[in-house]
């Protein structure tokens, strides 16, 4: 088990574009790997290959802590529908923001085994799909936050 730093918003890593992942090595079985144990030890639900300071386009995402999802070189290719809702980052800690996203995605990716599969999502999956997809495209959540970002500690307290 390695978990890696995430890097936050801020650093330069997160505003690259990725390059697309070409073969499967140890290297790369590895970082999934990695980013499983870092996702699960920060409490995600998913973690882009940029927020661990690598430049792949190589994502994970596990919203029920049940169904791990690997998609290596993403591409959402249909979206519909819509909905608005708070959203966090690993990356940008303790701050939550309200983004509008699509209720429905589907795209296409590779597995582990660099295989081309079909990933169809709806409401928290799909909100999950286009955030980590986003990453990959070196943009971060707070740039589509619709208001201000509130304190995640902040709102907790209210409660």
């Amino acid at each position: 088990m390695a978990i890696r730093n995430i890097r936050e918003y801020g650093d330069e890593v997160l505003d690259a574009v990725c390059r697309p992942v070409t073969k499967m090595t140890p290297h790369t079985e590895q970082l999934i790997e990695d980013m499983f144990d870092t996702m699960y030890d920060a409490n995600g639900v998913g973690l882009a290959a940029p927020q661990v300071g690598v430049l792949r386009r190589i994502c994970v995402i596990d919203v029920t802590g049940e169904d791990p999802y690997v998609l290596i070189n993403p591409q959402i290719v249909e979206t519909s529908g819509e909905q608005t809702g708070n959203e966090g980052c690993l990356s940008v800690p303790n701050k939550t923001g309200v983004v509008t996203r699509p209720s429905y995605v589907k795209c296409v990716a590779l597995d582990r085994n660099m295989q081309e599969y079909t990933l169809e999502g709806r409401d928290l999956l799909a909100r999950a799909i286009c955030h980590e997809v986003d990453h990959l495209d070196g943009i971060v959540y707070v740039t589509k936050v619709e208001g201000e970002l509130q304190d995640v500690r902040a709102l907790e307290d209210e409660e």
